[in-house]
Formats: C-alpha cells, structure tokens, sequence
C-alpha cells in the first residue's frame, strides 16, 4: 500500500501492530498509558520491541463500554501523535469511529484508520479517509460494544463475518476508498462466543476469498481466559501466543497485539514454519 511518506509492506511478512490505549477502561491496559508523556515513552519502546505500527486508541470498545465524545477522545490521542511526531519511525494508526478525530490525528501525522464499526459509526468517515488518501482497517462486529457480547450470537460465525465484512467493503467502495487501501479484520471478541472465535481462527484462510489483506486482534480476550480456566488479562500471554500463532499460519496480515516484545518471536517462528507449508 502507498503512503504518503512510505510503502506499506503486506505479505512479504506478517506485521506486528502495538496497542497503545490512552484510555481509563479499555479492558486490558485502561489507565495505564493515559499521561502523554508515559504513552510517548510506550510507543518509542515498542517500536525498539520491534512493532511495525503503533495503534493509538481514546475511546474503549470493550464489552459493556460507553462511548465517549470526539472532543475527549481528541484530548487523549492528539497530545500522544503530536509526541511521537519526527521521533516515531514506524506507522502510527488512529483506532477511532470517528471522522472527527480521523482526520485530526492524521493531520498530526498518523497514516492509517483502524474502526471497529467499519464505516457504520460516522456517516462521514469513508469520505474522510478516501480524501486522506490512508488505509484503512473495517472490522467486523455484530451489535455494539455496549451490547455486543449479551448475544444471541450468530448460528453461523464464518457466513455471518463473510457477510458482514463484505457490507463493509460495499461501504468502502460507495465512499470511494480504493480497494487496495482496505484491510480487513474478523473482529475477534467482537459479538462472538468463546467458541465462535476459535473457529474463527481455524478457518482464517476461507476470508482471503474476500481479496484483501487480514489483521487479527486476539491479544488478551476474554475466550483465552475461558480457555484457561478463568485466567485473568494478565494471565493470557501464553493463550495469546498460540492465539497469534494459529493466525500466522492462518494467513493473517498483520497482528494486533499489547505484548510486542514476546509476540514479535512468536509471529517470526509461526511465519517460518507457515513459509515451509507453502
């Protein structure tokens, strides 16, 4: 993908994004990097971790969560990309629903879109992105963060992802945005069941009949600790890492993760064991 200032590199190898949420309650990491400096201070050491973006976040999307205004998301995003202006080599993504803050933090210097209510949120945000002329990641979700894992959960995970990030993509192309600028990602633990998520993993490779490049979120979800008996946020690397694994040999693009460090070998070692399944 063409950038403005670089080429984004998608299949050569699978890429590492970092999450960065400078929010009080997103589920894993709330409250941890909510002071700018601190935030700043995270992203560089990611990227020395060796993360190949840096997804920023103001607004929480975890189960149950409210929304909150483009105004208070911006007062938590923008100091953070402003920060990382000139310091930050690699990409910064803005993960938002909102136009608003969109093309706010992409005029600070981010260069991809990451919205989990792929172009459902803000009527306006599809334009906005296709003026920016960056990336952009639509993901699937069935309902809303507030409702979304209350159920009923769809009887058929795969047919229900396929058609919903296909409605995406039709969103996309009415707002102009090229299909080359899409990225597209499942929604793990979005409005889905335990079980429902790890098919979703297991079948990663029947969504690459949708012709775009896949990102997989699966860091420190709730299925892994069901899986591991209660375990707690954190208590789940060792489940994410063979969560990020399976979506390395599955065929992800990119994965989205909070514990670059550890995750950057595990996607390494799946990746040259995938190259020897070709």
């Amino acid at each position: 993908m063409k950038l403005g200032s670089r080429t984004l590199e998608l299949g050569e190898r699978p890429l590492v994004m970092g999450v960065l949420n400078v929010t009080p309650d997103s589920f894993s990491d709330g409250g941890k990097w909510q002071e700018p400096r601190e935030a700043v201070r995270r992203a560089l050491e990611m990227e020395a971790e060796g993360a190949d973006i840096i997804d920023i976040g103001g607004e929480s999307t975890r189960p149950g969560s409210e929304g909150v205004s483009a105004e208070t998301e911006l007062e938590r995003v923008l100091p953070v990309v402003e920060g990382l202006r000139g310091r930050l080599k690699i990409l910064i993504s803005i993960d938002t629903q909102k136009a608003r803050v969109a093309e706010a933090a992409i005029a600070a210097g981010a260069e991809m879109v990451n919205d989990v209510s792929a172009l459902r949120g803000d009527e306006t945000m599809g334009q906005a992105v296709r003026r920016a002329g960056v990336p952009i990641v639509l993901m699937h979700m069935r309902g809303r963060p507030k409702t979304m894992q209350r159920g009923p959960f769809a009887r058929d995970v795969m047919r229900d992802v396929m058609r919903g990030l296909g409605e995406a993509l039709e969103r996309a192309r009415r707002a102009g945005i090229p299909r080359g600028r899409v990225i597209l990602d499942p929604g793990i633990g979005f409005g889905k069941s335990a079980e429902q998520n790890c098919e979703l993993l297991a079948r990663l490779p029947e969504l690459t009949r949708l012709r775009c490049p896949l990102l997989v979120g699966s860091s420190r979800k709730a299925f892994i600790g069901k899986l591991l008996g209660g375990a707690g946020e954190d208590q789940r690397i060792w489940g994410t890492a063979a969560t990020v694994a399976a979506a390395v040999l599955g065929g992800a693009h990119i994965l989205r993760v909070h514990d670059v460090k550890e995750m950057v070998q595990v996607v390494r070692v799946a990746e040259g064991i995938r190259k020897k399944a070709r």
